[in-house]
């Protein structure tokens, strides 16, 4: 008999190569399947994690979401402390949940919530360079937020899909799309909530959005994209150290949007 375990983890992904295992690579998949089958004494078949989907490498987790089996009952929190106490330091589990065996942490999402954040300043700070992007050219918040209602509802997304993805379907529906200054940073605050992400979506968007903020696009610029499914005309992917996993949403966590994912947009 096995117990099924949801733990919800925060990371700083500037030192890993993604969530998704890979050989010879420091994933965070990778280290969370050696803690736990080490945890269970190394049984055959071996434990495998689940992540609620993937992160590319340098992209930050406030709330990623993820599952495997356990052999032992262990009580939730004896289960948290024994993670964290052989997790390296840069992860760490926000909490443990015993759920049921019928639970998938991948297959069961309702909706994603990502953060971008940008700085402004002129200068690249260097306690800041792991943590945001920078862009160093006049912004006009309200051309951005003119923008972002562009991008409410259900689009097919072609033009900010970079190559590579698995994807069956571009087409993805964004239930909030917003951005505020963060004064006292100095920063652009972009979130984003939606059924799903597309590879590198949302940090296309946030490059389309700070060059409709800074007059080099048309504000209303989305919605040709939309029509043209050309990625080249999106232009710039911002870098990954301004991207957080912010929240996994599942069914019953938002009464607005209770839906999973349909498995072709997955």
């Amino acid at each position: 008999m096995s117990y099924r375990y949801k733990i919800t983890m925060a990371y700083d992904g500037t030192d890993f190569y993604g969530f998704q295992r890979q050989p010879k690579k420091r994933t965070i998949e990778g280290i969370l399947t050696k803690i736990v089958n080490k945890m269970a004494k190394n049984p055959d078949p071996a434990i495998t994690v689940y992540g609620s989907g993937r992160t590319d490498a340098g992209v930050h987790a406030l709330g990623q979401v993820a599952h495997f089996d356990f052999p032992y009952d262990l009580p939730e929190e004896n289960m948290l402390k024994a993670l964290n106490s052989m997790l390296p330091l840069d992860v760490q589990i926000k909490k443990v949940e015993k759920v049921p065996s019928d639970f998938h942490a991948r297959y069961d999402v309702s909706g994603k919530r990502y953060m971008y954040r940008m700085d402004m300043g002129e200068f690249r700070n260097p306690f800041k360079r792991r943590y945001t992007a920078q862009w160093r050219f006049p912004v006009d918040i309200d051309k951005i937020n003119i923008a972002l209602k562009d991008l409410i509802g259900e689009h097919d997304f072609t033009s900010f899909v970079a190559s590579g993805s698995s994807a069956r379907t571009n087409v993805r529906t964004i239930y909030e799309a917003k951005c505020r200054i963060d004064e006292k940073e100095n920063e652009l605050i972009f979130e984003f909530y939606g059924n799903g992400f597309l590879y590198n979506m949302v940090r296309i968007m946030v490059g389309v959005l700070v060059e409709i903020g800074s007059g080099s696009r048309d504000v209303h610029d989305i919605l040709r994209l939309y029509e043209v499914k050309d990625r080249t005309e999106a232009r710039r992917t911002v870098p990954a150290s301004g991207l957080y996993l912010k929240h996994v949403y599942y069914e019953g966590d938002d009464p607005a949007h209770p839906t999973k994912l349909p498995h072709h947009q997955r």
